[in-house]
């Protein structure tokens, strides 16, 4: 694939740098402007319907009518050894639920075959007084193909070994390079605030950290392959995924949120650049 095959397909980027592609357009309408299984990877965490302030709240049969057209499409788009990661939230029911995960209302409603189910401990948030607090977001790992798909266990090792010397009939038993990361993550939350504001915070209200998105692109897609944000958001996804010598598209649908997601690839091109021209000169 060429990316400028990207451009022929959706037409000029809001912004566009070397192998980054963003669009200010709604992803189901632009989706439906790409090829069959022209996509590798997708990752993605689309508005919760709880009003935050880049949402417009629907019914909820609407709204789970909505997530299924739109996941129909990454379907569609999404290589036969692709994957889909998906974050949702929580919400309310009236008369029924509090916090329901909002994954239970769509497990009928999604194509994709479900290998596993990641729980993010991000360690920070809010307290509750007659509830436990929460402390953790859900990532659905999905993949096209139940027998191929693109898993690189290698590449997400976890070092922290607790008995690396450990040995079986003479042999070291743990892998050199680590040991497989369980279904639980632990990476801090991307915090706001005037003295507690993470380093790589933004603008944008709801934010992923780093840390995760490195995981998950890693781990289902390999260099050179397309990687997709339908809810680009704060760009974390194809700041992550330029790092990592993929490819992105990346829509979003408010405009200061492009703004927002093309300032931030900028900033992070031109630091990565300046280190380049530094290492040069040793």
């Amino acid at each position: 694939m060429n990316p400028s095959d990207i451009v022929k397909y959706l037409g000029k980027p809001y912004f566009q740098t070397s192998n980054c592609f963003i669009y200010n357009l709604d992803c189901v309408e632009a989706m439906a402007m790409l090829p069959d299984e022209f996509i590798n990877l997708t990752v993605t965490s689309p508005p919760y319907n709880i009003g935050k302030e880049y949402e417009n709240p629907l019914p909820l049969d609407d709204y789970i009518t909505w997530c299924e057209k739109w996941i129909t499409e990454v379907y569609r788009l999404t290589s036969s050894d692709g994957a889909f990661w998906l974050n949702l939230g929580y919400l309310s029911i009236k008369n029924r639920a509090k916090a329901i995960p909002i994954s239970y209302l769509l497990w009928d409603k999604i194509p994709f075959y479900l290998i596993q189910e990641i729980v993010w401990n991000y360690g920070a948030g809010v307290a509750g007084s007659k509830f436990f607090s929460p402390r953790n977001e859900k990532f659905l790992w999905y993949v096209k193909n139940s027998e191929t798909y693109t898993f690189n266990l290698d590449d997400i090792r976890d070092p922290n070994v607790k008995y690396p010397n450990q040995k079986k009939n003479g042999k070291i038993k743990v892998n050199p390079l680590g040991k497989n990361p369980t279904d639980v993550w632990e990476f801090p939350k991307v915090t706001s605030g005037k003295n507690r504001s993470s380093q790589e915070r933004t603008p944008h209200p709801a934010q992923f950290p780093v840390a995760v998105i490195e995981r998950i692109i890693k781990a289902s897609s390999n260099q050179n392959q397309i990687i997709l944000d339908p809810f680009l958001g704060s760009g974390t996804t194809a700041v992550v995924a330029l790092d990592l010598n993929r490819v992105v598209i990346g829509f979003e649908i408010r405009e200061e949120y492009c703004d927002i997601a093309a300032n931030r690839i900028d900033n992070f091109l031109s630091e990565k650049n300046s280190k380049f021209e530094q290492l040069s000169l040793i």
